[in-house]
């Protein structure tokens, strides 16, 4: 089966901003485009806009001035869904209301030809349920653009329930035709990435709201250690605390109030007080004109210790070893059975994140997940009340001589990006188990969705097949609300990587 042939005229329903950039990206791909809206003079009006852009592009020398009238002459507004007879595909992104899809997609079936494809660009609802109405739901799929859709490149390509391989197949080289990066996905509460990206989010606010640290330092420590291009926090005030939440709270209730869903009181409140972050000029932040930048935690200048003792090979932190010696300072090393820490000079021990508390311990000193250590600009350190100030000052002047900024946090069990990572590779197992997407699908959707440095199953491999179980094994006894239980999935991966090694855990 291949993409629709460029003769063949393509249709949008609902001409808001996504509609808009569907019909714009359709246009440029050489289809003939017809816009329709129920609001009589939308469609006129959003060919205006897509228009105006299409000028602004060869402005940008990005379209020539040929190809921008080729595209004047196919953009053709419809008056009357019965213009949309002879279209041999229609995308509709209209209000993400599932009677209202239902209406128009019936009435749709009434109109074209039985061989034209139904699309649906919704991001919350089913596919299954939009297609149940429909006489026809075989030729129903779920095209899921990601706003602004000009330039995004990710389209999640989705198959309802009824679903015909056929009619995905079609929609999934049409999108590759369009430019597009297609990935495959079932018909999954978020999808994939909106089911999977919910940790990030979740985790950074749980830290918040065990007032383990304030936005501002979550927010740098996942740039600048976990390799993130936005913070949690940042990164809602874009999109909307109210557009956020509600994403949120369809994916929790879909999947039957999933407690690893579970929305967060503390944006709930942000919501409910009219904060909604840059288009309400106050979110997390505050962006009126004379608001101070928020400043992330970072700590005063303290003495490096003289030496180290490496007692085992600090698994995905083992890089620092290289970067301690690079900055003069002396590493011990010492062969450990269990060990994977590093012995300061007054005793007190500094070891990475792992899903325990630095209370249950004489005297750690935990220290974050960092995408490259080489590479971060800051890193997070926790510690508890009983650690003794020799220790966390010994800690604190080690990254500070490797060139780091350090945050130091609260004493919260898997800190901030290690835990983060570890949920969202364990939903990330858990999803491939349940037949939502392939690994590599996966990865492309996160890295292009949401923009993640790694995907999922890239920092899996990085990371270790045991790293993110054991881590999330250790934060569900701390936390037994089911919240951080690892998934049958994980366990079967990091479970047959130790029978393979031969061991009996």
């Amino acid at each position: 089966m291949t993409a629709l042939d460029l003769s063949s005229p393509v249709a949008v329903v609902g001409t808001g901003t996504m509609g808009q950039g569907i019909a714009q990206v359709a246009l440029v791909a050489g289809h003939r485009v017809r816009l329709y809206d129920a609001v009589p003079g939308r469609a006129r009006e959003a060919a205006a806009a897509i228009g105006a852009r299409l000028d602004r592009l060869v402005a940008k020398e990005r379209l020539t001035a040929a190809d921008r009238d080729a595209a004047h002459g196919r953009l053709l507004p419809a008056a009357d869904l019965a213009e949309l007879a002879d279209c041999s595909l229609v995308v509709e992104a209209v209000l993400e209301r599932l009677d209202a899809k239902q209406e128009l997609l019936r009435a749709l079936e009434d109109i074209v030809g039985e061989d034209c494809l139904l699309a649906t660009n919704t991001s919350s609802l089913s596919v299954t349920a939009i297609g149940g109405a429909l006489r026809s739901p075989g030729r129903l799929v779920g095209l899921h653009f990601f706003n602004p859709a000009p330039l995004l490149p990710l389209v999640e390509v989705v198959s309802g329930f009824a679903t015909d391989v056929s009619s995905a197949t079609r929609a999934y080289e049409m999108a590759r035709a369009w430019g597009k990066t297609p990935v495959a996905c079932a018909d999954t509460p978020g999808f994939i990435v909106n089911r999977i990206a919910r940790p990030f989010y979740a985790e950074a606010f749980a830290v918040y709201e065990a007032q383990g640290a304030d936005p501002a330092t979550i927010d740098a420590v996942l740039r600048e250690s976990g390799g993130f291009r936005m913070g949690a926090f940042e990164l809602t005030d874009l999109i909307g605390q109210d557009v956020n939440e509600s994403v949120t709270h369809s994916v929790w209730q879909s999947f039957f109030q999933d407690v690893r869903f579970t929305p967060s009181l503390a944006q709930r409140r942000l919501v409910e007080s009219g904060r909604l972050g840059r288009k309400s000029g106050q979110g997390w932040y505050d962006y009126g004109d004379d608001a101070e930048p928020a400043e992330p935690h970072t700590a005063e200048k303290a003495r490096p210790p003289a030496y180290v003792v490496a007692e085992g090979d600090l698994g995905p932190a083992g890089e620092l070893l290289a970067l301690v010696r690079e900055a003069g300072i002396a590493v011990r090393e010492e062969e450990e059975d269990h060990g994977t820490r590093l012995v300061l000079p007054g005793g007190g021990q500094l070891a990475l994140a792992d899903g325990q508390t630095s209370v249950e311990f004489r005297d750690v000193v935990y220290f974050d997940l960092a995408l490259d250590y080489r590479r971060a600009t800051r890193i997070a350190l926790s510690a508890s009340q009983d650690t003794a100030p020799q220790t966390l000052a010994e800690a604190i002047g080690l990254f500070q001589a490797l060139g780091k900024d350090v945050s130091v946090i609260g004493d919260v069990p898997g800190m901030i990006v290690a835990r983060t990572v570890a949920r969202i590779v364990d939903l990330a197992h858990d999803a491939v188990a349940k037949g939502v997407a392939t690994e590599e699908d996966i990865d492309t959707a996160m890295r292009l969705g949401v923009n993640y440095p790694l995907g999922p199953f890239e920092w899996s491999r990085r990371l270790g097949r045991n790293w993110a179980y054991a881590l999330l094994d250790d934060l569900h006894l701390r936390d037994p609300s089911g919240r951080y239980a690892p998934s049958l999935a994980l366990y079967r991966h990091a479970y047959a990587s130790d029978k393979r090694e031969g061991s009996s855990s």
